[in-house]
């Protein structure tokens, strides 16, 4: 599906429960045909069943300690866990101004701090320290938390791999990591956070309302 965003669109592909190597090389494939103009930016919005991924920059001591199985991935950041429960979504988009990786890690943490926002997660920012990703403030809650885990890739002006935004999943599977080799902070969900049980299929048609703001602005 498309979704109109001023005079620019994005289109949308909602494609369910799918394997992380399916959706990998589904995503490596479009983003060539984005480089080549043979399609516009699109956006994946999917879930993943259980499993660790491991970007570029990922240290030894935060990978599980058990033995449980890790996939090395190509983007930037380091370890996190992917799982029923949890949005994650694939932006492959064309920078047409700049190539300015940074800004474009800026507008994803605006978009998914919309969301929050509109769920009533009012003290959901994006920067944290410099650290990237969607974070909550410390609070008599707890400490520091991220809500949202974002890891980027770029070639030839073109983006992949994206956000993953936690609704409802099992909480337990950062148990086993270092989350993005981060020890002084913790991870939460737009459901521990307001108490109730806030699924994906209601938080879906939020993120696509807001995908707009991943378009550069002039």
């Amino acid at each position: 599906m498309s979704a109109p965003v001023g005079t620019a669109s994005i289109t949308v592909e909602k494609r369910g429960l799918v394997d992380y190597q399916e959706a990998w090389d589904y995503q490596k494939e479009l983003q060539q045909r984005r480089i080549d103009d043979e399609i516009g930016d699109t956006v994946l919005l999917l879930e993943h069943p259980s499993v660790y991924t491991a970007g570029r920059r990922t240290e030894t001591w935060a990978l599980p300690q058990d033995g449980t199985p890790v996939v090395t991935v190509d983007r930037g950041g380091q370890i996190t866990w992917h799982g029923p429960g949890q949005i994650v979504g694939y932006p492959i988009m064309k920078m047409r101004k700049k190539v300015d990786v940074v800004g474009y890690v800026r507008r994803v943490e605006d978009m998914i701090t919309a969301v929050c926002h509109e769920f009533g997660v009012t003290s959901a920012r994006g920067r944290m320290h410099d650290r990237t990703g969607v974070w909550l403030p410390a609070d008599d809650r707890g400490p520091e938390r991220k809500i949202c885990a974002i890891g980027v890739r770029v070639r030839w002006a073109t983006t992949m791999h994206g956000f993953a935004l936690n609704c409802n999943p099992d909480m337990s599977y950062w148990e086993r990591i270092a989350p993005c080799a981060i020890t002084d902070a913790d991870v939460t969900s737009l459901s521990q956070e307001l108490g109730r049980d806030v699924t994906v299929e209601e938080v879906l048609p939020v993120v696509e309302k807001h995908l707009g703001l991943l378009l550069e602005r002039d």
